[in-house]
């Protein structure tokens, strides 16, 4: 007799991946209708697929413009996957949950533990009441900004409806835009390169949506605790760190590039430098032609992509807090001390045992992903590495290759921006058997390192 399958029989990495695939099919069969494209036709299945994936995981790739190529019901359904997809499907269904007074049990708990990568559940539901005041409330200051300033390009309807939908898009760190047309589609925001108001609204949306709920939360609770945690401080400071070094990075390779920061007057090179270094951190909107930018440029794009944003963010990456570690363990050894130590605090070794973990894993991915497309994609190296690495690292920042995948390619991209926006770690976890507890231990072994 066969038994039923009960969803919360699933461990809390299951139902995640579980809730997320839910999503994303679901997202693919709206915007198949005809009544989601601009050309009145149903899109075909891959295509669809590929744009509810990069909606739900926060990407921003697509292979097909979003502005010109989807009508106002299709534009509504990917900014509805995004917000749902940057917060959560479980932050989602809690706050559905307020609403209808519903009681969060233990197992929902666990999965919104999980999801917002906690260490234990301890206030977590009034971390997730934070995490919906927090974003709703970001959001409608920036889509006020936005409305206004985008009102003088396309009148007030048109401006509120543009404000509202990158405010979402931008917060969630997507980098999904409208600006696009049928005549020059994948603009992004190149035509704001230097408007100062748009990219500083648009820059301020992505940190606040990188850096993470618990940092803000711990930001807007500083004035009375008058103390930052350990994590904040870590996020801040790294963050911090590879935005300049990113922007420094970007002004000097592109200085003389008349097809990038070449044409623009010194203060506006400042601005788009700061701007692309912001982006690369799992945001994916562009004020400059990437495929422009030198290879220097670009390849320093995508280690700023791959290490992202930071834990229990909307962004994606290996985490700023596991480079961290990273670096923080290279000096150690390097010293000769035993205990990694940031800011006065040693870090437990399991932190340290997924902190490589993580970063190993997530560079397999990388690699054999850009080694299978760069034998069915007819295009040079560094396009496919950048296009793997942001969908890795959920940032939707392209040098083109998007649009011209083959079906083998849209899948591929379309996994990885699943196993991105999910976490490697959480994927391995959610399709592992049952662990058993070991009842005994290998006598330890020594191999020469170096």
């Amino acid at each position: 007799m066969n038994k039923k399958i009960n969803i919360w029989q699933l461990t809390p990495p299951q139902i995640l991946v579980l809730g997320f695939a839910v999503i994303i099919f679901i997202g693919a069969g709206l915007l198949m209708l005809p009544i989601a494209s601009a050309t009145g036709q149903s899109m075909s299945f891959i295509d669809a697929l590929f744009t509810s994936v990069s909606a739900t995981c926060v990407t921003g790739l697509v292979v097909v413009d979003t502005g010109s190529a989807y009508t106002t019901f299709g534009q509504i359904v990917i900014v509805s996957l995004i917000q749902i997809g940057g917060l959560g499907f479980m932050t989602m269904a809690t706050l559905v949950a307020f609403v209808f007074r519903k009681k969060i049990t233990l197992k929902e708990r666990l999965v919104l533990q999980e999801a917002l990568n906690q260490g234990s559940m301890e206030g977590i539901v009034r971390l997730i009441r934070k995490v919906i005041i927090y974003s709703l409330s970001i959001e409608a200051v920036a889509a006020v900004i936005f409305t206004i300033r985008f009102s003088f390009d396309f009148g007030f309807t048109r401006g509120l409806y543009y404000g509202i939908w990158h405010a979402v898009s931008m917060f969630n760190n997507a980098g999904f835009d409208l600006f696009g047309t049928v005549d020059a589609p994948f603009v992004s925001l190149t035509g704001y390169v230097g408007d100062f108001v748009v990219n500083f609204v648009a820059m301020m949306l992505i940190i606040l949506g990188g850096i993470g709920f618990i940092v803000i939360s711990d930001l807007i609770e500083f004035k009375s605790t008058k103390k930052l945690s350990l994590h904040s401080r870590v996020v801040l400071s790294m963050s911090g760190l590879l935005l300049v070094i990113g922007a420094l990075g970007i002004f000097i390779f592109e200085f003389t590039n008349i097809r990038t920061l070449g044409s623009l007057d010194f203060g506006a090179k400042i601005l788009s430098s700061f701007f692309q270094s912001t982006a690369a951190r799992t945001a994916g909107p562009n004020t400059v032609d990437i495929s422009a930018l030198r290879q220097a440029s670009q390849f320093l794009i995508v280690i700023l992509m791959f290490i992202g944003a930071s834990p229990g963010s909307t962004g994606g990456g290996i985490k700023t807090t596991t480079f961290t570690i990273l670096i923080s363990a290279i000096i150690t050894m390097i010293r000769g001390k035993e205990d990694i130590v940031i800011f006065r605090y040693r870090l437990a070794k399991d932190r340290i045992l997924k902190a490589i973990t993580l970063s190993m894993m997530a560079l397999f991915l990388v690699i054999i992903v850009t080694m299978i497309l760069s034998t069915t994609e007819d295009s040079s190296f560094i396009k496919i590495l950048f296009e793997v690495t942001s969908a890795f690292g959920t940032v939707g920042l392209t040098m083109g290759l998007t649009p011209e995948l083959s079906t083998l390619g849209k899948v591929l991209i379309c996994l990885t921006m699943f196993a991105g926006r999910l976490g490697t770690i959480t994927l391995a976890y959610a399709l592992q058997p049952k662990q058993e507890k070991e009842l005994f231990r290998y006598p330890e072994g020594k191999i020469t390192i170096g």
